[in-house]
């Protein structure tokens, strides 16, 4: 990266590390317990600037490379240390990409701004109970009726789930009873639609993160709210993927050095049989063995970053995202496992960062695709 870039991603770490540590951190575990955070985070987190990177200035944004988008998640996983928290407040980056880039203009002004300003939320709804990965099978239908959609079907694990004003749908247009991607699209569904129907789902994780099972009973949504052009939806959700990949692997990094964090912070402050933890030979080793697998993941992040902005995402990089995003996962399972050893009993409590990221590392090793699917796409990319 350039200087001027190096600076400007310097001073965004720090402001997303202050909002986090101001505005999050003293609050998270309440929130934890809970089950839900405040409304009015959104609108916070708007003000200084985090919900807009990466959209037109004229739809409420701040245009961005991937490399300023990064070091907020990075910031605030590493500095929260809660990923059903950042899923939910940053659920527009899933829900609204595909609004930017095949919606109408009427469409992008309607659903945007008020997204971008904190005051409403967006959520993306793919996955179908007995569906997983496998897109190409779903059944949520979506039949054109005058000048209207009529959808009916179900959702399931959808993040913002339960109070969504926008949610980004997969259905199928084409035969009702067919497979494939050829007939699958994609259309934006106000939350207050009649015939929308939510159920809370309960998590091992992400405990602050509404998690929603969605049924949609002839549910009518206008014929302008079609994305791109009917039966191509298949290809807006895969390329929606690589972006979400890459922010989940960006998330696993920062929650790994979360983990590291406080296992080192333990280990000088912990003293047994009269001397600190980090004292003792096979503590280091272990911090050690984190830090080596953070640094590698972090300049693996680094170099698919600077690919992504110099414009290369052909199937090579998609690969690498795939790879990485396991890479990444991967990583911060070893660290949260390493934290909670080296934190004892303490490790084991509630109220740990440690503790809260080792309940939650397994849903970033599933969530946007999970690790088998990722060595699979990974393979068919590579040509192998």
């Amino acid at each position: 990266m350039n200087t001027g870039l190096d600076e400007d991603v310097a001073a965004l770490y720090d402001t997303a590390r202050r909002f986090a540590e101001k505005e999050i951190a003293p609050h998270i575990n309440d929130w934890d317990e809970a089950g839900t955070f405040p409304r009015t985070l959104y609108a916070r987190a708007a003000e200084v600037g985090l919900l807009g990177l990466g959209y037109p200035e004229a739809l409420g944004g701040a245009p961005a490379p991937f490399a300023l988008r990064n070091a907020v998640s990075l910031a605030l996983s590493r500095h929260c240390g809660s990923g059903g928290l950042l899923a939910s407040l940053f659920s527009h980056n899933i829900g609204l990409p595909p609004v930017l880039r095949h919606g109408s203009e009427a469409l992008q002004h309607k659903v945007i701004p008020p997204v971008l300003r904190g005051g409403q939320i967006a959520a993306l709804a793919i996955t179908e109970p007995g569906g997983g990965s496998d897109v190409a099978s779903l059944r949520t239908t979506a039949r054109l009726e005058g000048g209207e959609w009529v959808l009916n079907g179900e959702k399931v694990f959808i993040t913002s789930g339960m109070r969504a004003d926008w949610i980004t749908v997969a259905v199928r247009t084409g035969d009702a009873g067919a497979r494939g991607a050829g007939g699958i699209s994609m259309m934006v569904v106000p939350g207050d639609a009649p015939g929308l129907h939510r159920t809370e789902l309960k998590k091992m994780g992400w405990w602050c993160s509404d998690t929603a099972h969605l049924r949609f009973d002839n549910v009518r949504v206008p014929a302008g709210h079609l994305l791109g052009e009917e039966g191509g939806g298949f290809r807006i959700i895969m390329t929606n993927f690589n972006g979400e990949r890459l922010a989940m692997s960006v998330m696993a990094l920062g929650f790994a050095q979360a983990c590291l964090d406080e296992a080192l912070d333990w280990a000088r402050q912990r003293k047994t049989f009269g001397a600190a933890l980090i004292e003792r030979q096979v503590i280091r080793h272990k911090l050690v063995d984190m830090q080596m697998r953070i640094s590698a993941t972090e300049a693996w992040v680094n170099a698919v970053t600077a690919r992504a902005d110099a414009g290369d995402e052909g199937p090579q990089w998609v690969a690498q995202v795939c790879m990485l995003k396991n890479q990444a996962t991967q990583t911060m399972q070893f660290c949260a496992d390493q934290a909670v050893q080296i934190l004892g009993a303490m490790g084991f409590m509630r109220g740990t960062r440690s503790e809260r990221i080792y309940r939650e590392v397994k849903v970033m090793m599933i969530g946007g695709g999970a690790e088998e699917i990722m060595k699979e796409l990974a393979a068919r990319q590579l040509g192998l």
